[in-house]
């Protein structure tokens, strides 16, 4: 992971799946807006949202149920909640890495 990137855990977040099978994930609002962000994702109990070169938020715990389907789609939408509000959604890029740890090296 590149040093001056500013990364934190995301506490509370929610993964959601519709019908046709689009995932959106719900995450509390930050300052700054993305750019070109994607999400890193190994398959396993994390995912790495690059948000912009200043920032990056690791997501936890991800539901057992939650990785496969979101390692089968190409992108998701990403919404930011800011006091119960939609502050901000975006659609971010999936991009499947064989691990998330060996990027952190």
């Amino acid at each position: 992971m590149v040093k001056d990137i500013n990364s934190e855990q995301e506490g509370k977040y929610d993964i959601l799946q519709n019908a046709a099978g689009e995932i959106l994930i719900i995450i509390k609002y930050r300052e700054g807006g993305p750019e070109n962000p994607r999400l890193v994702y190994d398959g396993g109990e994390q995912a790495l949202l690059y948000r912009s070169r200043e920032s990056a938020v690791m997501l936890d715990a991800i539901n057992v149920n939650a990785r496969k389907p979101l390692k089968s789609v190409d992108e998701i939408l990403m919404v930011e909640i800011e006091d119960d509000e939609v502050a901000r959604e975006y659609t971010v890029p999936v991009r499947i890495v064989k691990s998330l740890q060996a990027l952190a090296q």
